[in-house]
């Protein structure tokens, strides 16, 4: 079921939210009211009723109201939730910096939307190789479930910062970030 007249709800109930960034969806349990035609693509633009989002500020607005559940994702009100299609990762991960060597290191990304992360236990790197071209999909987690893909220029980025770590006895090519080593490759299988 599409359910038109939302956004216009949806809007209204998180003006408040805009400038204070992602608002407590985690503590919302409203009904669920259908699906809304919002769509992420997976370079990072939001789609509404198939036309590209074109203001930022109404992005952003609508990326501080985004909760996961399983494998859904939803803009969520106090009032309602509805539901949204999201083709790889909602966010993309723009930039990062990186302070600090080593195991001491930390990364902290910037998404598309402006949510920050310093990647870390509760914030966690994974790296997806494609099964046929063994492309890599590189991931940073943002908040409650939900990633931001790192943008090529920052993976090669991250790349370069590299280093290899031994992992369960196996040799690892991965990140150290936030006192946790992210492992990405095993070193035997880089060429």
């Amino acid at each position: 079921m599409i359910v038109k007249p939302s956004a216009e709800g949806v809007l209204a109930a998180v003006q408040g939210f805009a400038s204070k960034g992602p608002a407590p969806v985690h503590l919302w349990d409203p009904p669920f009211c259908g699906e809304l035609d919002i769509r992420i693509a997976r370079d990072g633009t939001w789609f509404y009723l198939g036309t590209p989002i074109g203001r930022p500020a109404m992005v952003r607005l609508f990326a501080s109201i985004l909760k996961r559940e399983g494998e859904r994702f939803y803009l969520v009100t106090p009032v309602e939730k509805v539901a949204i299609k999201v083709d790889d990762a909602p966010f993309n991960a723009v930039d990062f910096s990186a302070e600090g060597t080593g195991q001491t290191q930390v990364l902290t990304f910037v998404t598309g939307v402006g949510d920050r992360a310093a990647a870390g236990p509760d914030h966690p790197i994974r790296v997806v190789r494609d099964a046929v071209s063994g492309e890599p999909s590189p991931y940073v987690m943002i908040r409650a479930g939900i990633e931001a893909r790192i943008d090529r220029k920052s993976f090669y980025r991250l790349v370069a910062l590299g280093t290899h770590h031994e992992v369960q006895g196996e040799d690892w090519f991965g990140l150290w970030s936030g006192g946790q080593f992210f492992a990405m490759i095993p070193t035997a299988e880089l060429a």
